[in-house]
């Protein structure tokens, strides 16, 4: 575990809807807490290994708490279900200071899509660009009303700013991606979070209607990992050990089974926890977190995920 670690406890939990949970965490001696941005995110440490990443979403003025929404995913590898099932008022844990790795930048106009519980960092936006007096709106996808959390807080905050669309009503609730592209500004900036579909859906839209890159901003919760491919040897230049990787294995995992301490924390490449320096060889990137330039450079790896184009990897660990 990680020095300098904050240690908190929930202070107050609520359960939105039938598998969300909202959770307030507070410092133990009720003092403030570390700063954060719209965007940052908290590493929580569940026990026995089990690091996972979730989302501020309260006002970044507060420093009284950092509030989170965790769904409870069908598919959760343990994350999701160790909160729902041990984080209840009363309890402690530890957890990283916030990192932003989503964050603002300055704009015109800011387009705020967030699908499911990948509303949470939007909301953080919303607050905080309310609070600087920018243009902004805010479109929240979700199955239904039923499903959606934090909505009654958002229409009483956000108004006419706020869009609510429902995949399960009549289609003028549903979300017309192509059709709210296309009444921005020039220079507006997109930001999208939510379940891998929903990303690259509106993502893909937005490469569609040829916006600049530049201005279009995502952040991964989970995704699909693909391990397949040929076997290859990696070099862990400062550990001075070498591994074989085979097919269906990752990279980490292989350094972990020869004793080579490795940071890891998704595991499905989007947090960016186990990036290391590449220093021979070519990956084959499969990470949600590198964005294309950094993947054209070739010189960092999330060895969670990713594999290798050549047939030998030295990384720099």
């Amino acid at each position: 575990m990680q020095d300098n670690l904050l240690t908190l406890r929930v202070d107050r939990r609520e359960p939105q809807t039938a598998d969300i949970a909202v959770i307030d965490l507070v410092a133990l001696d009720g003092s403030e807490l570390p700063p954060f941005e719209a965007g940052a995110h908290i590493d929580i440490y569940l026990g026995e290994g089990l690091i996972r990443q979730y989302s501020l979403s309260n006002a970044p003025g507060e420093r009284h708490r950092y509030r989170l929404g965790v769904l409870l995913d069908p598919g959760s590898r343990g994350g999701s279900r160790a909160v729902h099932d041990t984080l209840h008022e009363g309890a402690e844990l530890k957890a990283s200071a916030p990192r932003n790795l989503f964050p603002l930048v300055s704009s015109t106009h800011t387009l705020l899509t967030g699908g499911g519980i990948g509303i949470t960092p939007m909301i953080a936006m919303a607050y905080e660009l309310q609070a600087a007096g920018r243009s902004f709106e805010l479109h929240y996808c979700s199955r239904s009303r039923e499903k959606a959390a934090f909505i009654d807080e958002l229409e009483s905050t956000f108004g006419d700013a706020l869009v609510l669309h429902f995949d399960d009503g009549d289609a003028s609730q549903r979300l017309d991606i192509d059709a709210v592209l296309a009444t921005q500004p020039s220079d507006t900036h997109l930001y999208v979070c939510g379940p891998t579909g929903f990303m690259n859906w509106v993502i893909g839209a937005a490469k569609q209607a040829q916006w600049p890159n530049a201005q279009v901003h995502s952040e991964f919760f989970t995704a699909e990992v693909d391990t397949s491919g040929g076997a290859f040897e990696v070099e862990a230049a400062i550990s001075g050990v070498t591994v074989q990787v085979e097919e269906g294995m990752s990279i980490a995992n292989a350094l972990k089974a020869a004793g080579v301490k490795v940071n890891v924390s998704c595991e499905e490449g989007v947090c960016g926890t186990c990036i290391c320096d590449v220093i021979e060889g070519t990956p084959d990137h499969r990470d949600q977190f590198l964005s294309n330039e950094e993947k054209e450079d070739n010189d960092q790896i999330a060895v969670c995920c990713s594999r290798a184009k050549s047939p030998r990897l030295v990384i720099d660990i």
